[in-house]
């Protein structure tokens, strides 16, 4: 097992260093560990896996969520999220700072992806902020934590590759990706208020006080956004709707929406969906290329002969999260997380379900360390999209984003000492 392992790991570290696609990668490490080590004929396994894995039913909802999430990432949400939500920031401690959260929060329940909710709400915010004379690094930090949000509630693009990697229902994830978002724009939103205590000369004043009414007034313009959550994640709650039924009911609201704004022509509307196929050809490469690596996996045995090897070191379950959580930042700091997703998940989950684990809650764990990953260099997404828009550099915006990155942590503790976070929603659906 240890050669067998040696082999691999090095053959994946070599295609990875070298620039071949990760889709490659997995399909070149799969061919070699049929072939070096086991006596199945290695074409007709690939065959017959690339295409099982390309015609789910449940990967159709991914390019619709992908596609509702570049049309909103082209609207004028955003500009519409802030002016409905900064009335209501004034009088709390860090004010406009939790613009960023709530709004990202919001914007995270559109649009399913971490990237597209930081470079959304950055190209509004950034500019807004530090130009009332808000800390910016700090401005920053909130962005590149907060956009995290994307990855984890729901329609989430990663918990649909976990779901169809694990064969877990979507649906189930979505709901129990809710409470922990919840959770962790709580935390967010607490450190904002205790840093503003700590340092109340770093807070612009508030602007003049308005009327409730007004506010009212300015809170009509988050109706649209209100409107596309309710259609997209109450339709599946409410069990109206599967997850595929409800994407395409998104990407019909997310259309409308658009063209009422008068944001929506020919050019966009080819640009939206041409950024939709890449990427979401892209994912469905990589799940290709994950499900072979998969079945080559439970060809070569190496997932029960690890998972076996694991059971001798009789880790408790606390402490087998505590390794994974380890790992699982360390491999975010090097691939994006949708390439951990499925690269582990063969290996990982024997592992996990030997250990007793629920996999929905695993799956829920897993997107909020991979969260973490994309504010640690060098591979930091969200870093990336700061990076561009502000000029600054990746260590600057990681520094920036540390206190976020430890109150995900805080949240990976939470979760694990208190499951029910995670567990509640999924179960009162499988009650309904």
């Amino acid at each position: 097992m240890l050669v067998m392992m040696t082999l691999l790991l090095v053959t994946l570290l070599l295609l990875l260093g070298s620039g071949v696609w990760v889709a490659f990668s997995l399909m070149g490490l799969a061919w070699l560990a049929i072939s070096q080590f086991s006596s199945v004929p290695t074409g007709d396994v690939m065959a017959s896996d690339i295409w099982s894995a390309s015609h789910s039913w449940e990967l159709t909802a991914l390019p619709m969520f992908i596609w509702m999430g570049e049309i909103l990432f082209r609207s004028r949400l955003a500009e519409d999220m802030f002016s409905g939500l900064s009335p209501w920031m004034q009088r709390i401690p860090g004010r406009l700072l939790h613009t960023n959260v709530i709004g990202c929060g919001l914007f995270a329940a559109v649009s399913g992806s971490s990237a597209a909710t930081c470079a959304t709400m950055g190209k509004m915010s950034i500019p807004e902020l530090t130009g009332r004379g808000y800390d910016e690094r700090l401005v920053l930090g909130t962005l590149a934590g907060s956009a995290t949000l994307g990855l984890l509630i729901p329609p989430s693009i990663i918990l649909i590759v976990f779901a169809v990697a694990t064969d877990q229902s979507i649906a189930r994830l979505f709901m129990a990706g809710v409470l922990p978002g919840i959770m962790l724009i709580t935390l967010f939103a607490g450190y904002l208020m205790l840093w503003s205590w700590r340092y109340p000369d770093k807070v612009p004043p508030a602007d003049a006080r308005i009327s409730f009414r007004d506010k009212l007034r300015a809170s009509r313009r988050l109706i649209p956004l209100f409107s596309l959550i309710v259609g997209v994640i109450g339709s599946i709650y409410a069990g109206i709707a599967s997850p595929t039924e409800a994407a395409a009911v998104g990407v019909v609201l997310s259309l409308l929406l658009a063209k009422l704004q008068g944001a929506m022509n020919g050019n966009i509307f080819k640009d939206a969906l041409l950024g939709a196929i890449k990427t979401s050809t892209m994912i469905a490469f990589i799940l290709a290329g994950a499900s072979f690596l998969t079945a080559a996996m439970g060809f070569t045995g190496l997932p029960s002969d690890l998972a076996a090897w694991i059971a001798t070191l009789e880790l408790s379950p606390m402490m087998l999260l505590a390794v994974l959580t380890v790992f699982f930042i360390i491999l975010g700091c090097f691939l994006d997380g949708i390439s951990v997703v499925v690269l582990t998940t063969s290996i990982m989950l024997p592992m996990v379900e030997a250990a007793g684990i629920d996999l929905i809650w695993f799956g829920i764990f897993l997107v909020i360390v991979v969260e973490m990953s994309q504010i640690t260099p060098p591979v930091g997404f969200n870093l990336f999209v700061l990076q561009g828009m502000t000029g600054r550099s990746i260590l600057h915006i990681a520094r920036a984003a540390l206190p976020f990155f430890g109150l995900m942590l805080l949240g990976v503790i939470l979760i694990t000492l208190f499951p029910q976070i995670v567990t509640y929603l999924p179960e009162a659906m499988g009650n309904r």
